[in-house]
């Protein structure tokens, strides 16, 4: 079993910044890829960022530029830097972890909220 807790989120202008944190305890040495994902009132969720074990990384489109992913594997630790954030990346954030052969295991989710 994996478990995520998240921290970070809150309300924050336009232009802002927040840093959201997502540390996983359990079986983490199973875990391969960490990530986010986020969902509006009304919305699917969607993919935000990934970071794989091994380093390589991907952020969506829509906040490439803006928003960067790292990780602490040490730490067991998955960052989610938001920069320039904008009104329409209210959401809550879900961070994720992938085990291989295993259905991924999600957090509780942490409401960012960006007002104009």
């Amino acid at each position: 079993q994996v478990q995520l807790v998240e921290s970070g989120g809150g309300v924050v202008q336009a232009g802002g910044s927040l840093r959201l944190s997502c540390t996983a305890s359990g079986e983490t040495i199973c875990i391969s890829d960490m990530g986010w994902y986020r969902q509006a009132p009304g919305w699917q969720r969607e993919f935000v960022a990934v970071s794989a074990r091994a380093g390589a990384s991907n952020v969506a489109d829509a906040v490439k530029g803006r928003f960067t992913i790292s990780r602490d594997n040490a730490k067991n630790t998955v960052f989610l830097r938001m920069n320039s954030l904008k009104p329409e990346d209210t959401a809550v954030y879900y961070c994720y972890a992938q085990r291989v052969n295993r259905d991924p295991t999600w957090g509780q989710g942490t409401q960012v909220t960006v007002s104009s």
